[in-house]
């Protein structure tokens, strides 16, 4: 019999992944991948200004489960209504499935996965106030600036969490075991919010751009810093500061990932790279004043990158030593299963 392993002190509770679970990691990847696209085509929804497509009606559509007669608009709100249900289904099928796939030590990952239906949730509820308060199309109030705030920040939350479920499912059984030190995890947690604000800094000025299109690359700079402008306009610069925060924590992570305990070495040049990739796109878009598929392209990115801090920052924050199972618990995780 393989002896029991005891948890070293400070030490979390046992990752056990099964070998069967190998499939939920995979749909997990998938569920991430198509998660990505629904949040692009939600972006293509607010700059194409259909929001308003299916009226303030939720769920239905104009009042119809299928609109009749629909509009250029209302197919493409529609659309995004049905993906978007689609996505819901994708995140309670994981967490169902990794529950049922995993033992009960794997904590980690069944915790994981219950965040990602949580803020999936969330994503629902934020999605259906937008609509039911008009706060779409054509809408300049704060609230909607506020909304989408928390919308775009709770979306991150979501891709974070789907991601690190993939990750930890696509592992053989590790023990995780925190060994960042406490400068390091006030760091890595200053790091991801900077990143976060940087989204969200960025969603508004996407907004701004959709509702106070530039005419030209002058004007809109001076728009910019016009005591007359309106408050979304004024507030686009806002991003490429918080565009330079982040990029101080990036470095930060890459060089202690490169140099320190992590084997995370394509990782972190994947950071790297999509993070200059992210700059010029972002200056690109400004010249060019902000096109449609530039912005989707930016927020493709952005996505990516986001993604990739994530599983960089848990990478630093955590040591996969190997661990033994019992055979009484892989009796008992197949017992469960």
């Amino acid at each position: 019999m393989t002896p029991i392993v005891s948890n070293p002190k400070n030490a979390l509770p046992a990752t056990t992944v099964k070998n069967d679970a190998k499939p939920v990691a995979w749909f997990a990847w998938a569920t991430l991948g198509y998660n990505v696209a629904v949040i692009l085509w939600g972006a293509y929804v607010r700059a194409t200004g259909s929001g308003a497509g299916c009226g303030n009606h939720w769920p239905l559509c104009n009042g119809d489960v299928i609109p009749a007669t629909p509009q250029a608009q209302t197919i493409i709100e529609f659309t995004h209504r049905v993906t978007s249900g689609l996505a819901f289904i994708t995140v309670v099928t994981l967490f169902v499935w990794c529950w049922r796939r995993t033992s009960k030590s794997a904590r980690l990952v069944r915790s994981a996965a219950g965040l990602s239906l949580l803020f999936m949730i969330n994503e629902a509820l934020l999605g259906a106030l937008l609509v039911k308060l008009n706060h779409v199309a054509q809408d300049t109030s704060v609230a909607r600036a506020a909304f989408l705030s928390m919308h775009f920040a709770n979306t991150l939350l979501l891709l974070a969490s789907i991601a690190v479920t993939a990750y930890l499912l696509s592992r053989e059984p590790r023990h995780p075991r925190v060994v960042a030190r406490r400068s390091e995890t006030i760091m890595i947690g200053l790091g991801l919010l900077a990143a976060m604000t940087m989204g969200i800094t960025g969603s508004l000025a996407a907004l701004g751009d959709t509702l106070f299109p530039a005419t030209s690359l002058r004007s809109s700079l001076a728009q910019d810093f016009s005591s007359s402008s309106y408050y979304l306009i004024r507030l686009r610069f806002v991003h490429p500061l918080a565009a330079v925060v982040g990029a101080v924590y990036v470095s930060w992570l890459i060089r202690k990932n490169l140099s320190q305990r992590t084997a995370s070495h394509a990782l972190s040049i994947l950071v790297m790279t999509l993070l200059v990739l992210q700059l010029g796109l972002g200056v690109v878009n400004v010249l060019l004043l902000a096109p449609v598929w530039l912005q989707l392209v930016h927020l493709l990115v952005a996505d990516f990158l986001w993604i990739s801090l994530v599983l960089a920052s848990a990478d630093l924050f955590f040591d996969r030593a190997p661990v033994q199972v019992s055979t009484l618990e892989l009796q008992a995780g197949h017992r469960h299963a």
